[in-house]
Formats: C-alpha cells, structure tokens, sequence
C-alpha cells in the first residue's frame, strides 16, 4: 500500500523542522490518506481534480488491464478476452477506443483501484459483473495464478464482499479451455476430489478440506525450496481444492 500525503508530509515535516517534523508530519499525512483513501498519486490527483473518476466500463477493462499483467506479461489470450468483453457489452467505436485506452492505462498499474471500488458498495449487481469479468480473464490462459486471485480478492474485499462470494463467482465462470461439464459431473468430481460422499456431515466436509489444503499448499512447498515446477502444481492442486470446496458448499447449504 502507497499512501502519498504520507510521503508528503515526512518530507515537508523533515524539510522544516528535520526527524521530529519528519515524523509528525508523515503521522498527520496518514491519517488524511486513511480518511480520504488515498492509495497512490493517481487517487490523490483524482481527489484533487486532475483526474476524473473512471466510468463504469473504463474501470472494468483497467481492471482487465492490471490482471492481464499482473504475471508480467500480457498473452495473446488476454487480448482476445478483452476482446471478447468488449463484443459482450456491445461497444460502438468510441467507446471500444476508450476500452482499448483503459485495458492499456490498466497495465501500466497507475491507477489507484480502491477509492473507485469502495463507491460501488452497495451496487450489489454492478459489483457481480466486474468480479464475475475479471474471473474470466485470469482464466483466459487456462490457469489462475495466485497474483491473478490475490487481486480479484483484494477487489471484491473494497466492494463490500467476503472471500467465499468472489471464490463462488469462479467457480461458476468457465475457462474458454476447459470442456463443458454438467453441474452434476462438476459436483461429483468435487466430491472424489476431497475423498468425500454426499451424505458426508458439514463437519467431515470442512475436516477433509481444511487437510488438504494443508498438505498441498505451495507456501509449504516454496518455504521448503522446491522446484517452481512443484509450487506452481501445488498452487493449481490448492485452487482444485477452494473450488471443489466452494461448489460442495453451495450444493450442502453449510457455510
């Protein structure tokens, strides 16, 4: 987290009145950071009037944008699911221009995400289709990455929603990559994975979930110097898990 009129403050404060006003002033510049949600230059030049709130479809496809590059490198795949969102909405040319400028502004990382999220609290509906657009494009390689998740999670935490609400929207988004599956099929492979039956208790569902998560972990795995190849299993295994947990969730009604 960056908080720019913290960093203000402690230079302004050590300019006038050295390490004692270096401290009070970046303790005053957090609490205005904190209170007015400022978490980079971009959301303090918005708070200033330099830069605009985006609109509702230019945040979406920066959010696209940050995804895309969140591994370090923007794939083919991500275009084509930009692509594909914008052929979802229904965009004219102008506004497909703006989307393409915001998918481009969205990569560089530039623009403070939180202040423009938190306002859509409450919109319960707009917030589901944001989270439910950025599942697809971290799916759109064949993959989910743990950076990828980290920052949907992050995302719909400043929406207003729990951790187990975003997980369950990825696990009814499917990857373009994956073979079409019946709920059924996808319920009963939940099951076998987690070595569980349908009639198994709330308990001895949550009990074997919470085993194997511990088992295949990947920060168990990377804090004990495996290869990457065994850590990026381990986080593909790790996400079979949330995901199986997830539907099996849903499916028995238990929290």
């Amino acid at each position: 987290m960056f908080w720019p009129t913290t960093l203000l403050g402690a230079l302004v404060g050590l300019a006038l009145a050295s390490i004692p006003g270096a401290l009070l002033g970046g303790l005053l510049g957090q609490v205005l950071d904190r209170r007015l949600q400022l978490d980079s230059w971009a959301s303090l030049r918005e708070r200033l009037g330099g830069t605009p709130a985006p609109r509702s479809d230019e945040l979406l496809f920066i959010l696209l944008g940050r995804l895309a590059k969140s591994d370090g490198r923007v794939r083919e795949a991500h275009i084509q699911q930009a692509r594909a969102e914008m052929r979802r909405l229904g965009l004219n040319e102008t506004a497909t221009r703006a989307a393409i400028e915001a998918f481009s502004r969205g990569k560089t990382g530039e623009d403070g995400l939180r202040a423009p999220l938190r306002r859509l609290r409450g919109q319960r509906a707009e917030a589901e289709r944001l989270l439910r657009c950025c599942w697809r494009m971290a799916a759109a390689d064949g993959r989910i990455g743990p950076r990828e998740r980290e920052l949907i999670l992050l995302w719909g935490k400043w929406l207003g929603w729990t951790t187990p609400e975003v997980e369950a929207l990825e696990v009814r988004c499917e990857s373009p990559k994956a073979p079409p599956a019946t709920a059924g099929s996808a319920y009963l492979e939940a099951l076998r994975l987690l070595s569980v039956s349908p009639d198994s208790e709330p308990e001895t569902i949550k009990r074997a979930y919470r085993r194997l998560l511990s088992r295949h972990h990947p920060d168990k795995l990377a804090g004990a110097g495996a290869s990457p190849a065994r850590v990026r299993e381990a986080t593909d295994k790790t996400r079979e898990l949330h995901n199986a947990y997830a539907l099996i969730r849903e499916r028995h009604g238990f929290r």
